[in-house]
């Protein structure tokens, strides 16, 4: 008998009795698709994060941090890089580019009515070359306007609700330390790595105007290539505190280390967790071989004719392993849908994205049928020992 034949027989006999073979299937559906949920969801997750620190893995960011905090108190936001530091900076050989940016957050002033404490942020082209704004309305600074000093800005869409009376401020008119500023867009962008939510951005030149302040508290290096990430750092670090005789004062953020870093944890956990998930398809297998032994049991009498007729014990074991294995398969499959469907509107309702890769796919798809074979093998080899004479007077 072909294998076409055999899987044919294998689903008349899962449909014809459908209830029994839904239940059968139940731990498979379970344990296929929480692993699908889990690894979706943990990839997801960790894809967030990463996306979070940085938007390339060539970057480092340098950070003042004194050994004796009463150096500067407020040394997160007080403006301790200066254009010195990044023409220094530039001049490494494997640096690219160096970056300044300044935050600080102040009171905004909007219709004379209200003072909102926001976040603001000076940015520059190469900033807005790197990060790719995503506008919900209105336009995107200028080279021009990065230079000119214009008294305008970019609102995140996210405080827009928060900051404005209206739910569209494009053109509106708010105030920074006395200063009236335009908005000009909306974007949907927000997070800054290591750094507080966004919600005005400053060009560069009006930010030094505005908060009479020319020196910058974030600085940026992106790296020619990945591999001189950690000789570029540790050439930074030693031109900055050699150039204000510090000791360690300058420290280095390695956006491609702590990227590695978060993948680490997030694969250990979503492999631990789904392998507590798997459990559940170990007990699906159990329910394969019960059902699959009851089965034998019933066709006791078919099985003394087959081999009654000339069928061999190999295709009696055939028969039936293919029938545990189809049974597996088909409840791997519908644990794959239901655990893609379900991951889904975790996504739409959480706002958490989800990642559905081909290999989780194709392990919902193997492991069932590895599954379907080893606890199948038992009541097929039960089958194939049947004796003709025996199976014919079962009752």
């Amino acid at each position: 008998m072909s294998f076409i034949e055999n899987f044919k027989m294998a689903l008349f006999s899962i449909f014809s009795h459908k209830l029994r073979s839904v239940l059968t299937m139940l731990g498979i559906i379970i344990g296929v698709s929480s692993v699908v949920i889990i690894v979706a969801i943990g990839k997801g997750g960790e894809h967030l994060l990463k996306s979070q620190i940085s938007s390339s893995e060539n970057n480092l960011q340098i950070i003042y941090q004194p050994n004796n905090p009463t150096q500067s108190p407020n040394n997160i936001t007080d403006g301790n890089f200066n254009n010195s530091d990044i023409n220094l900076l530039k001049s490494i050989p494997e640096v690219e580019d160096a970056v300044g940016l300044s935050s600080r957050v102040v009171e905004l002033e909007y219709n004379k009515t209200a003072n909102e404490s926001t976040t603001v942020l000076s940015v520059n082209h190469n900033y807005i070359k790197e990060h790719n704004f995503e506008f919900v309305n209105g336009i995107n600074f200028t080279r021009k306007n990065i230079s000119s000093g214009e008294r305008i800005a970019i609102v995140n869409q996210e405080s827009v609700k928060r900051l404005f009376d209206s739910q569209n401020p494009l053109g509106e008119i708010f105030w920074l330390s006395g200063q009236p500023i335009k908005v000009i867009g909306i974007t949907k962008n927000s997070k800054e790595a290591f750094g507080l939510d966004t919600d005005i951005y400053l060009p560069e030149s009006t930010y030094k105007v505005v908060f009479n302040e020319n020196n910058y508290n974030q600085l940026t290096l992106k790296v020619k290539d990945a591999d001189s990430l950690k000789t570029a750092g540790e050439k930074a670090q030693k031109l900055l505190n050699q150039a204000h005789n510090t000791e360690d004062s300058y420290q280095v953020i390695n956006f491609k280390e702590i990227s590695k870093g978060i993948e680490n944890v997030t694969s250990t956990m979503t492999l631990i967790i789904s392998s507590i998930a798997g459990i559940s398809l170990v007990v699906g297998g159990v329910g394969v071989m019960n059902i699959m032994l009851v089965s034998v049991t019933e066709r006791t009498r078919e099985i003394g004719v087959r081999k009654a007729l000339g069928a061999t014990k190999q295709q009696i074991l055939t028969q039936f392993l293919i029938e545990s294995v189809t049974i597996s398969i088909i409840g791997g499959l519908l644990g794959v849908v239901i655990g893609i469907g379900i991951s889904t509107i975790i996504s739409l309702v959480a706002g958490w994205p989800v990642l559905i890769s081909w290999s989780i796919l194709i392990i919902g798809i193997i492991f069932p049928m590895i599954i379907g074979v080893l606890f199948g093998i038992i009541p097929a080899n039960k089958a194939a020992k049947l004796t003709p004479i025996e199976s014919l007077r079962y009752e």
